[in-house]
This record gives C-alpha cells, sequence and structure tokens, in this order.
C-alpha cells in the first residue's frame, strides 16, 4: 500500500484540544461538522488548506491529554492520509487504531510543511519527493495493516468477532 500526499507539519505536544478544540465540544454529535474544524487551535487554516490523503506531520507526544475518542474520528472524516509523528500518545494511539486511523511512528524532522510524501506501509518507508530523502519506518506488523484495511477494530470485530486476529 503506497499514499501519497502533502504534509501539514506541526510541533510537539499537539493535545487533543488542538485537534477537537473544547470550545465547540457541543458539536461532538456531529463528528462531520466538528471535522471542519480539525486541529484549528494547532493551525486555523489547516482544515481548509488540507486536501483528503494529505498527511499530519508532527513531533513528539501527538495526541496528548484526555481521552476524547473524537480526536482521532475527526481527523479520518476529515480525510488525512496518516498522521506522522515521533511519538504519540497512548490513549490516542489506541484510539486511533480502533477507527482504523493510519499513524506512523518516525523522525520528522526532514519533512516540513508542504513537502510532497510516499509512504509504503509494507516496505516500511516514507519518501520525501520534495527533497528526495528516503526515511525508513518501521513496517506495521501484518496484524495491524488487516485492522487498517477493515476500518480499524471496532470494523474488525463487527466483521468477524473478537479472536480472528491472526
Amino acid at each position: 500500500m503506497i499514499l501519497k500526499g502533502k504534509a501539514h507539519k506541526f510541533g510537539d505536544n499537539i493535545s487533543t484540544d488542538h485537534i477537537a478544540p473544547g470550545r465547540l465540544f457541543h458539536l461532538r454529535s456531529d463528528l462531520n461538522e466538528l471535522a471542519k474544524h480539525v486541529l484549528e487551535d494547532a493551525n486555523p487554516e489547516f482544515a481548509g488548506k488540507m486536501k483528503k490523503g494529505d498527511f499530519v506531520v508532527a513531533g513528539n507526544n501527538f495526541g496528548l491529554g484526555s481521552s476524547r475518542e473524537h480526536a482521532p474520528q475527526i481527523i479520518k472524516i476529515a480525510g488525512v492520509g496518516a498522521v506522522l509523528a515521533k511519538s504519540f500518545a497512548r490513549i490516542f494511539y489506541r484510539n486511533a487504531i480502533n477507527i482504523g486511523l493510519l499513524l506512523i511512528e518516525c523522525d520528522t524532522d526532514k519533512i516540513d510543511a508542504d513537502d510532497e510524501l510516499e509512504i509504503d506501509i509494507k516496505q516500511g518507508y516514507v519518501y520525501n519527493v520534495t527533497k528526495g530523502i528516503k526515511m525508513e519506518i518501521t513496517p506495521l506488523p501484518d496484524v495491524m495493516i488487516k485492522l487498517l484495511n477493515e476500518g480499524g477494530l471496532i470494523e474488525h470485530i463487527k466483521k468477524h468477532g473478537d479472536f480472528d486476529l491472526v
């Protein structure tokens, strides 16, 4: 699976409040509407500039804060192809896997805003087309690829029950 898109760069410690602004908590029952404001508090222009399949690229500890399940959901609904970061907050990581949002841990220092990227999940690399740089990532285990292809853990369980991950 090869994904292509443009990088939208963020820094360290992007919280769930940055992703899903707390002041818009009244929209939590309308995730499509809330997705129009994704990452608005970290970059007010992001939702308007992002194209389907583009990538969120961040530093350390992406998704820290509360366990808001709608934070990864609205990233996915907005059409983000994957989130690349040096590290992810544990609860955010789990919530993202549950709903089928692709997260990739890698060194993001050589990626700048608007760089064109290609990600090969199976082979385990990110290729920065703009700079001609290939960066290795830890390839995802087959079970993770299976979950992502099925839309996440929740969709997998709906289809197969909870013991068919091998």
